[in-house]
């Protein structure tokens, strides 16, 4: 099952993508995650692994399917909790200006188990869709505070 969220930040597209894929930064802002980190790789990148636990103690490692700076990071799940049959995400920026930025975040998740998909699956999108709603707030407060501290010429 799909799900999509779009929304405008203001800052630049590059600062965006940028926070997004910086996992020494991802518990600053993201409510979805108490610790993430690269499992493979020393920075996101197509084939890059990296895990991201919650704070409700679940964990999920994913896999880069796709990275282009500034523009989208795509990922799949390689193993997570035993909920999630599938899940993948993509993270898409586009510049409207030098400071604002529409972003869409879509994410394709079905349950487990699979004879139980066609209820489970439902239930599981709408939990991630209210969780990945406070996620948004959480990142456009940040990424907001922040990008007016940057100093320009680094924008």
């Amino acid at each position: 099952m799909l799900i999509k969220h779009e929304f405008e930040v203001h800052a630049s597209a590059k600062y965006l993508f940028d926070l997004t894929q910086d996992y020494t930064l991802r518990a600053a802002w993201d409510t979805l995650t108490s610790e993430a980190y690269l499992i493979n790789a020393t920075q996101a990148a197509v084939g890059a692994q990296a895990r991201g636990m919650g704070g409700n103690g679940l964990s999920m490692d994913i896999e880069y399917v796709s990275y282009k700076p500034s523009e989208v990071a795509a990922v799949k799940m390689i193993s997570g909790p035993y909920i999630f049959d599938q899940f993948a995400g993509g993270w898409h920026f586009k510049a409207l200006s030098d400071e604002l930025t529409r972003v869409r975040f879509s994410y394709n998740i079905t349950a487990r188990p699979r004879w139980l998909s066609w209820i489970l699956t439902p239930i599981l999108c709408l939990k991630f869709k209210l969780e990945t709603e406070k996620r948004i707030v959480a990142l456009t407060a940040y990424a907001e505070r922040q990008f007016v501290a940057v100093p320009v010429a680094v924008r």
